[in-house]
This record gives C-alpha cells, structure tokens and sequence, in this order.
C-alpha cells in the first residue's frame, strides 16, 4: 500500500515534465528571428542598391567631365606657349641684324654666329621664305651704295646656302642708304645703318 502511494506521485511529476519540456523547446525555437526576406523588403533592398549604382555613375561621369575639362584647359595652355614662343622666336629672326664693318661685305664671327641661328630657326620652320635687305651708311654715292647693300645680302643668303638653306628660299634686294635705322650722321649712326635685315615672308 504505502508502494502504490509513492508511485502515483512519481507518475504524476513524470507527467508534469513531460509537458514542460516540449513547451520549453517550442518557446526556444520561436524565440530565433525569421528569416524570411518579404517581396516589400527584397524591393526596398533592390531599389536602395540602384540608387546607389546611380550615384556613383554620377560621380564617375563628373570626374571624367572634370578630366576632360582640365585636359582642355592644358591642351588650350600649352597651345598658347607654343604660339607665343613662336612668335618671339619669329620676332627674334627678324631683329637680329647682321652688321658689316665700313665699305665691307666681310663676314664677322659675330655675324656669322647670328646666322647659324638664323640657319637653325628656318631648318625648323622649312615652309618659311625670306628677303635678306641689303643696307649702307649715308657715305658712298646712292648707285655705289646700292650695289654694296646688294653684295651684303647676298653674301649673307650664301653663308645660309652653305649651312643647308634651300636657295630657293632666300631672296635678296638693296636699300642702300635709303632706310637707315638711325639718321643721325656719326660713327655709332653709321655702324647701325650697315647691316642686312631679315623679312620672312610666310
């Protein structure tokens, strides 16, 4: 008797756990988050990436605009370098006299090293066409002078043709003493007045 008394308690508790326990377990397993994705969110998620795929396509079409631009902007510089060292190197061509001494068509070492330049710059420029102008100081007669400025430019234009200029290139005429630099009537005057000049003409 006092056997079955124990039993019925002990039956009862089994019974009691068996209950819990699969109550316990069905709270744990619903206690873990879903992680279903909803066709809203999946959307959402969708969308937020293409807005971002567009953002940095914006941002990469305005750096290689910023690019573009600035390569412009250098190309536009360096052109204007170019242009105005060639236009120094132009002016420099034709300011540069050659200067003979009195009643002479000789060549200076001076002389000759300013049309080694002048060489240079037209093997640079080969479409460029020059006119050497002979010119005199206000001695001599005019028919006198004019055949001494003649002698000047063509001795200059065949120092050029030695270094390499095409002939056809170069052409020749005198002033004589008809376009003086300076006016004046003394030796500095004189000394400025023989000379050939360079004109290029295209």
């Amino acid at each position: 008797m006092k056997q079955k008394n124990l039993i019925f308690p002990a039956f009862v508790i089994i019974i009691a756990l068996i209950m819990v326990f699969p109550s316990c377990a069905k709270k744990k397993i619903s206690s873990y988050p879903s992680t279903t994705i909803t066709a809203e969110e999946e959307a959402q998620r969708k969308a937020a990436e293409e807005a971002r795929q567009r953002e940095l396509e914006r941002q990469k079409a305005i750096e290689e605009e910023t690019l573009r631009e600035e390569r412009l902007k250098q190309a536009s510089l360096s052109k204007e370098i170019e242009k105005e060292r060639i236009l120094t190197e132009r002016s420099m061509f034709e300011n540069e006299d050659v200067h003979f001494e009195f009643d002479s068509v000789t060549l200076s070492p001076a002389a000759q090293e300013i049309l080694r330049k002048k060489a240079q710059w037209l093997k640079e420029y080969p479409t460029s066409y020059v006119t050497i102008e002979g010119h005199c100081d206000s001695r001599g007669t005019n028919e006198y002078n004019l055949a001494l400025g003649d002698r000047r430019a063509h001795s200059s234009k065949m120092f050029l043709v030695d270094l390499g200029i095409d002939e056809s290139r170069l052409q020749t005429i005198s002033y004589g003493e008809e376009r003086p630099l300076d006016p004046q009537e003394n030796e500095q005057a004189w000394a400025r007045n023989r000379r050939a000049h360079f004109v290029i003409n295209k």
